[in-house]
């Protein structure tokens, strides 16, 4: 058995419906996929129905993003399979109204220099939770600034030095863990490698903050891989692997599946 758990969809910053995504899956071979979208469910009861059509084992999950306050770095949060989740619902609806102020906030900048609108935008973003930066840079391509959305143009007109960036307010990583340890989940540090997460990593795992640990993924280098598993074994974290797939919004092209988990940790995460 084997799964990608990490996942996104339309329904936040991924290029694919779930309608093509979940037969996709079960096309390639694999036997269970989690919908881990950007600090939003919305998208889960769908997914569940779909994967019953399909035979396909959908993992109910959610990506939250978050600020480690000794850092100042942002930290993506996975939780998975939480059994109520209510106490999640208001960071997850607060989030969304943040980033989606930023990105609005983003495209009045963006205004001054090239005719993009908000109805631009919303062409792409009407099936989200939010707004994200792929729906802006779709938006600019089919004006034709771009060919390649998520890349060198990216960093230009909307990257943190470009002059028209805004960030979003992010809640705190003990506020999202509180919420999704009394959400019933399985709490998981999503890709530790790109925001140099280690040393919180390791602080979370002393206090029995988090279940799992994503070690295999595209953004993570095999130190930080090796890394992970050791700190795994060390203390009995569950194993997850995942592409982090936005189907064509990506920098780097990595398919479905490219990165997985093995039967033996997702017969864990069933389990739960």
């Amino acid at each position: 058995m084997k799964a990608d758990l990490h996942c996104h969809t339309t329904n936040s910053d991924g290029s694919t419906p779930l309608e093509q995504l979940i037969p996709y899956a079960k096309r390639i071979g694999l036997d269970a996929l989690a919908i881990t979208d950007h600090d939003t469910m919305q998208g889960i009861p769908l997914a569940l129905e779909l994967g019953q059509k399909y035979n396909l084992t959908i993992i109910p999950g959610v990506e939250c993003t978050a600020k480690d306050p000794t850092t100042g770095r942002s930290v993506h949060i996975l939780c998975y399979k939480p059994k109520n989740p209510e106490p999640l619902l208001p960071i997850l609806e607060q989030t969304s109204k943040n980033r989606a102020a930023a990105k609005t906030a983003i495209v009045n900048n963006l205004s001054r220099q090239y005719p993009i609108t908000m109805e631009d935008v919303q062409v792409f973003s009407k099936n989200s939770a939010s707004i994200f930066e792929s729906h802006l840079m779709q938006a600019l391509a089919n004006l034709g600034y771009t060919n390649q959305p998520i890349g060198p143009f990216m960093d230009k007109s909307i990257g943190k030095k470009s002059g028209n960036y805004v960030p979003v307010i992010y809640p705190e990583v003990a506020e999202v863990i509180d919420a999704m340890t009394k959400a019933g989940g399985i709490i998981s540090i999503a890709h530790p490698g790109q925001f140099d997460s280690m040393d919180l990593v390791r602080r979370l795992v002393d206090t029995k903050s988090i279940q799992a640990l994503e070690c295999f993924h595209p953004r993570n280098s095999e130190e930080i891989t090796k890394e992970c598993l050791e700190i795994a074994a060390a203390h009995d974290l569950i194993i997850t692997g995942g592409t982090d797939f936005h189907g064509m919004y990506s920098k780097n092209p990595h398919p479905l599946g490219s990165f997985t988990t093995d039967g033996a940790n997702l017969e864990r995460i069933l389990a739960f």
